[in-house]
Parts: structure tokens; sequence; C-alpha cells
């Protein structure tokens, strides 16, 4: 048997309090007046609203203050994405910080790529007076039994970014629409082999790690769009290799490919980073800009870059200070043991391993390409810091970067 730490069963004892308190109430949780368990008025927001100087998040320090025990943050590594470092990390500290937490209040950890230092840093968080637990897993398995375990223990859970499949069920999940990226993905692919003039488009087809729920989402959204193109001969699909999210062996998958199938002339690719990898090989055949498809997501600075030497054709751009701030909002809810408004959580996500439907925030994405990435990417980087325009026109890409009108 588990004994629980005297700051967990305290924590516990609280959320339960709180919650008996709330369900003692009227409805009024979705009004903009919704009362507290402790009478005062708790703060409510709408995840459309959130922007990047975190105006938003500033409104919620009183409900931060009802708050107890501290949050959690787990991230899984530093390879497959340069998301988690560049704009996770950062984000949800600004996130945390202008609702009023300070640093003794949440903790970050990356468990660069390992299962048992990801499992390590949750008890660790755990023994530490943790009351909500947000990740980001390396895999499902692993992550479910996480989460289980932080649940026994009285914690409330948070999936990011990535479903965790076979979680518990009470659980709640904030991401993008994973399907809708993997359309913006499939069509901004059909738009970039009629814009550069593609002739008899024979497509290979490059997913994520298939241990990634995300990935399978992502998969389902392109191929939905893709496939009657398939279906009908306008395009020819070469084949589909198990996926990855590490770029080496994607570059590797990518040249096997091209090697017994020299006619593939565009790719669908999952991210940013395997896109690039799939770039290096393009150039080291010496194939031209703007004639070899690739796609991606994350809005990197590597992938923003490859769009304007026209290697790339667009990516996914999800603005992570929304998701950051969506999943500290959220967050915040939990550790006062307040019912997060149906404005924040406004949708559901089916878990098949456990049948359920899981409570959901979504963020909206979007397709950018270099017409549209001096008003999207650009314009927030200025706000947020995360890519401006001397790292962005580098290397010789200030006549591209020009000639998007980005200054």
């Amino acid at each position: 048997m588990h004994h629980l730490p005297k700051q967990i069963a305290a924590v516990t004892a609280a959320l339960a309090l709180a919650a008996a308190a709330a369900s003692c109430g009227s409805s009024s949780s979705s009004s903009s007046n919704a009362s507290s368990s402790g009478g005062g008025a708790v703060p409510q927001v709408d995840v459309t609203k959130f922007t990047a100087d975190y105006a938003v998040m500033k409104t919620l320090q009183s409900l931060a203050a009802q708050g107890k025990g501290k949050i959690g943050v787990l991230l899984p590594d530093t390879t497959t994405s340069t998301r988690y470092v560049q704009y996770d990390a950062p984000n949800l500290t600004k996130a945390f910080e202008a609702a009023g937490l300070s640093s003794s209040d949440f903790k970050i950890t990356n468990a660069q790529g390992s299962v048992s230092t990801m499992q390590q840093q949750a008890e660790a968080d755990i023994t530490d007076g943790a009351s909500v637990l947000l990740i980001d897993p390396i895999d499902t398995g692993s992550g479910a039994a996480i989460e289980k375990n932080a649940e026994a223990k009285g914690l409330k859970v948070i999936d990011y970014d990535r479903l965790v499949l076979g979680g518990p069920a009470d659980r709640y999940y904030v991401s993008f629409n994973n399907v809708q990226v993997g359309k913006l993905i499939g069509q901004g692919e059909i738009s970039c082999i009629n814009a550069w003039g593609v002739k008899n488009p024979n497509i290979l087809i490059m997913d994520g790690d298939p241990t990634d729920n995300n990935a399978k989402l992502f998969a389902q959204g392109y191929n939905s769009v893709l496939d009657p193109k398939f279906a009908d001969g306008t395009y020819k699909k070469v084949g589909e290799p198990t996926g990855t999210w590490d770029p080496p062996t994607a570059q590797t998958l990518f040249e096997q490919q091209y090697t017994a199938h020299p006619n593939i002339n565009a790719v669908v690719t999952p991210n940013d980073s395997n896109a690039a990898a799939v770039i290096a090989a393009l150039k080291n055949k010496k194939i031209p800009p703007k004639t070899f498809p690739t796609t991606g997501q994350d809005a990197g600075l590597e992938g923003l870059q490859n769009i304007l030497a026209g290697y790339q054709c667009g990516t996914v751009y999800k603005p992570y200070y929304l998701e950051a701030q969506a999943a500290a909002a959220l967050a915040l809810y939990l550790r006062a043991g307040q019912t997060p408004p149906s404005t924040l959580v406004n949708s559901t996500t089916k878990d098949s391993t456990i049948g359920a439907d899981v409570k959901s925030v979504y963020t909206p994405p979007t397709w950018v390409t270099v017409d549209n990435m001096n008003d999207t990417v650009v314009k927030d980087g200025k706000v947020t810091g995360d890519v401006t325009v001397k790292q962005l026109c580098s290397g010789g890409l200030q006549s591209a970067c020009s000639a998007a009108g980005i200054q």
C-alpha cells in the first residue's frame, strides 16, 4: 500500500472540500460571476481570447491565490522537436508568472527522452507537494502509468499536447485539433504541388512515430485529404514506411525510399524537423528549390527558413503561447479545486483504450507559407520573442524576407 505524504493528503483533502462545495452551487460556474468555494468570484476565461501578451493570464491572479500545492510539468525530450525548449518551457513559465505564481509554485522538467527519468521527475513532483501534474509523455504506456500513480496519490492530471491513451478517465487534455493539423498538411501539399508545377506527383508519405497518438491523428488528417487524389489517379502514393520522430532516422528512411523509387517527386513530412532531414538529403542530391514539395509543422526557425528558401511548402503554426496559456489556466482551476468553465474546456477527445471521452481544450492551428508568415509567426514573434526577424533572415535569406514583406 502507498502511504500518502502529509502534503499530498492535505492537497487531496483540500480538493475534495472544494469539489464538494462546488457541487452544492448552481450552474454559476459557467457565468462571468461564478462563485468560488471560498465565497469569492471565480474568474472565467475563454480559450479564444488568449493573446501573445499574456493579458488573460493576469486576470487569473485571484484564482492562483486560491490554489494549493505545486504544478508539475513533465516534457519529453529535446530531440524530436525543438519546441519543448524553444517554446513550451518558456511560454508555460510566462503563463504561470503572469497569473502570479512564483518559481516555487511550479516546476518544469524535461526527461531528455528517458522514460525512467520522467518517472523519477513525476515522483519528485509528487513528493514535493504537487497537486496538479501536466504531462507530455514519451510514450503512451509510461505516460498512463505515471498518470494513474499521480491520480492515486490525489493529484489532478492534464495531458499536454499528446493524448495519453489509457490514462485516468477523469483527466483533461490540452492540445490543438490534431486531425485538423493533418488536414492542413495535406491541403498544403496539394497547394504546393500546384504552385510549383509538379508533374505526375509521386508522393512519399512519411509519418510520425506510430506509438504517438498525435502521429496517428496527423496521418488521419492528411490521408483524408490525399486519399481521394490517390484513388482517382491524380497522384500516385509511392509508399508510407513506418514512421519516426527522429530526424536522422527519417533521413535514412527517405534516402532508402528514394533509391528504391527514384520517381518520388514530393513528400509529406509531418513536422519541420523531419522535413529538414529530408531537405538535407535533397540538397545532397542537388535538387533545386521549388521543385520537390515537403511539408511540416511547429513553425520552428529551421522550418520557417526552409520555407523562405523554397525547400518546404509550409508549416502548421500552432501558437504555443496559446497552448501554454490554455494549459496553465486549466491547471490553475484544478489547483484551486474549481470546475473549469465550458469556454475553456471546449471539446472532448475519445480515448479508444478506455472507451471514454476526455474533457479537452483545443486551440486553433494555422497553415503558414511565405504569403502569410509576416502576418502570423513574425507578427507574434515581435511580442513573444519566439522568432525574431534577425534570426529568421540570417544565412543569406535577407532578400527572401524582403520579398515576403518581412522587415
